[in-house]
């Protein structure tokens, strides 16, 4: 008889393209150290060694995704960008309590192995980590046919960073008369695109048509790990947070010590063309500043006499600016004001 053999490739899984895969990750990471392979991807884990000049060494973890930004990298066919994304919203936590950025995993489920696909994401996630000074140490590709409709993947990241105990960010560091910074966001970063996605399909926008919302839409999430650990070696940073989902207030309000109070005022805030634009779609001031960074990817708690010198560290498009001050209060942040949307 004739029977016809059952593989896990017949299922919907191909081991060979995703061992292909692994072995292009392995080598397109080493070439950005001038190696000509890395041995350690491939492996059932990555072992790394701890800094020797850290005494007291502090792990910090955090794990992230991109949410639905991915549904919009899918409708441009643009993939080179989103691991950028995926490798800022860790990164951009471990700072937050004065870790560096030290190795970053990632994890890719998907329909079905595209390699030209994947390896577009690859290349993102390795800037991402080139742009944060950590390395991408391994991670794991998922084939999951009947899991995921054709064409459709979801990915998420690890990072863990290292701090010196002495160095760790804490609420105890925040005073009263503290200067609140915001640094510019670079666009929506990651976050509120389930919100941005309903309206395109509300006002049967195509993004690929639209050369504004084509490009804002899938720009990257800054990453701001070299300029804030600058400004923590050089103690010139009190506290800080990441804006990311729930806006300033949800925040901010992680950061700040019992007793204290972040007094905000609205109309300093500096407020990019895309949140102008997403503002003018009936969307209501509470709703855009719950959703979204509104120009405000990350914020600094400084001493007053420290503002000059963080300055410098920072170019042109991302300078920081004062937007509020740390009080005594009973709520841990008080909105004023509201923000010029014209």
């Amino acid at each position: 008889m004739n029977k016809k053999k059952i593989t896990y490739k017949k299922s919907g899984v191909n081991i060979k393209a995703a061992d292909k895969f692994v072995n292009f990750i392995s080598t397109v990471s080493a070439k950005k150290k001038g190696k000509k392979k890395f041995s350690n991807i491939g492996g059932f884990g990555s072992i790394s060694s701890i800094p020797s000049n850290i005494k007291q060494p502090k792990i910090v973890a955090c794990t992230d995704g991109v949410g639905t930004k991915i549904e919009i990298a899918n409708s441009l066919n643009k993939f080179d960008t989103i691991g950028i994304d995926l490798v800022a919203m860790s990164v951009n936590d471990l700072i937050v309590q004065g870790a560096k950025p030290f190795l970053f995993l990632d994890y890719i489920s998907i329909n079905k192995i595209d390699l030209t696909k994947l390896k577009s994401i690859i290349r993102g996630i390795i800037k991402g980590c080139a742009q944060s000074n950590c390395e991408l140490v391994g991670g794991e590709t998922a084939e999951m046919p009947g899991t995921y409709e054709k064409g459709k993947f979801d990915i998420a990241g690890f990072a863990v960073g290292i701090v010196e105990k002495k160095k760790i960010l804490n609420k105890n560091k925040i005073k009263k008369n503290d200067l609140i910074l915001a640094v510019p966001s670079s666009g929506l970063h990651s976050n509120g695109y389930s919100l941005v996605r309903y309206l395109l399909k509300q006002k049967k926008i195509d993004i690929n048509k639209d050369k504004f919302l084509k490009s804002e839409l899938i720009k990257p999430t800054k990453i701001y790990v070299k300029e804030v650990m600058n400004l923590i070696k050089k103690n010139l940073i009190n506290g800080c947070a990441n804006i990311t989902g729930g806006g300033l207030s949800d925040n901010i309000k992680r950061v700040v010590p019992d007793g204290y109070s972040a007094i905000i005022d609205l109309k300093q805030i500096k407020t990019p063309k895309i949140f102008k634009w997403l503002k003018k779609n009936n969307i209501s001031d509470k709703e855009m500043l719950k959703t979204f960074n509104c120009g405000v990817g990350f914020c600094l708690i400084v001493n007053p006499r420290n503002l000059r010198r963080i300055n410098k560290f920072f170019s042109r498009e991302y300078k920081p600016y004062v937007i509020g001050k740390i009080l005594m209060g009973k709520n841990k942040v008080k909105l004023n004001g509201s923000i010029n949307w014209k």
